[in-house]
Formats: C-alpha cells, structure tokens, sequence
C-alpha cells in the first residue's frame, strides 16, 4: 500500500512539473500565462495586460535605477542600460532552457526586424551559462538582436521579473511597462503600438 501511494504522489510530481513548463526560477513554481500576459508597470499607471490579464504597479526600482547596469553581451561587448533611456525598446527577458521562450523566439525575432530602426529588440538572458546562452541564440534565429547576460539576476529584478518569458515595454517618456507570460506576435505588436510608438 506505502509502495503504491509513493507511486501516485511521484506521477503527480512529473505531472506537475510538466504543466509547469518554464514557470518561476529555475524552472520550479507556477507556469507563466498562456493566453495573456499579466501585467507590471513602472514610473506611470497600470495599464491593461494582455487579454485582460491581472496587473498592477510595479515593485521595483525606477526606469532610471532599473537601467542602472553595464552587462556582458552574448557574443562579446558589453551593454550600458543608461543608454536605453528613453529609447523606445522592447525587452525580452528569456533563459536558455525553457522550452516556452525557445518556441517563442523566431516570432520574437520575426517582430524585432519588422520593427527595424523603429524600436530595439534586446534580449535579457539569465539563469543559465553564457555557453547554453549563445547556443540559444544561434539556434533560434535570435542572432540579429543584442542579448544581455543577466549574471545575478539584478536586470531581471529591476523590471519586476520573476519568471520566463516576460517582456518589458521602455518608452520614450522614461517609463516602462512589464508583462510575463509569453506572448504571440499580435500581443507584442499591440503593445509595441499601445506602449512604445502611441507616445
């Protein structure tokens, strides 16, 4: 009877892990959204998240202290936040290993080239090695983009992120707004359009 109720609760766990996906840190805790993003915001008012999403104000830092870092690249260099303020950018926060963010990539770097000289794409990677990084890149078609590498998860934390994918919407007024969940091509240009371009 013991040896069969450990099978049950053992199945429940992969089970749950499974549903998971790419949920919180490390791959552990609740799955991101699927149909919407939920949304945070910094500096401003809330706005509405993805498909009616829940939202609320953002918990962390301002846009300028958010933007407070010099970080390595994947690939080499390196990138001062101080220059995106201000800048109409969007920011992809990923992690090298799940499975929802590399199913999301080609239509994140579809959406980044339609936006080309408009608004800059800028990956944030983090909770991996700089090795599992820069093959993310170059086998999701993601190369054309910068991408940061998030050493200590302090970027990460800036913009309110807590879990993969999510993506953060920096406007010209100095103002961002987060969303996590994976989001479809349709929602990042809608927010592109609402958040970033409307200013």
């Amino acid at each position: 009877m013991e040896r069969t109720s450990l099978s049950i609760v053992a199945a429940a766990a992969a089970t749950a892990l499974l549903v998971a996906g790419c949920g919180a840190l490390g791959g552990e805790g609740e799955a991101a959204p699927q149909d919407g993003a939920e949304a945070s915001s910094s500096g401003v008012d809330a706005a509405q998240g993805g498909d009616g999403g829940e939202q609320g104000e953002g918990g962390g830092r301002s846009p300028a202290e958010a933007l407070d870092f010099t970080a390595p690249t994947v690939g080499g260099g390196e990138i001062d936040g101080a220059e995106l303020q201000g800048e109409p950018v969007v920011l992809w926060f990923w992690a090298p290993w799940c499975t929802i963010c590399r199913g999301e990539a080609p239509g994140v770097a579809d959406t980044a080239e339609r936006y080309e000289g408009e608004v800059e794409f800028i990956g944030v990677a983090g909770q991996g090695e700089a090795a599992a990084m820069e093959e993310f890149v170059a086998s999701t078609g993601t190369d054309g983009m910068r991408h940061i590498i998030d050493e200590d998860g302090s970027i990460w934390s800036g913009f309110d992120v807590t879990t993969q994918p999510s993506f953060s919407f920096l406007r010209t007024s100095g103002t961002f707004l987060t969303y996590t969940g994976k989001m479809s091509d349709k929602e990042i240009d809608d927010r592109v359009a609402s958040e970033v371009l409307a200013e």
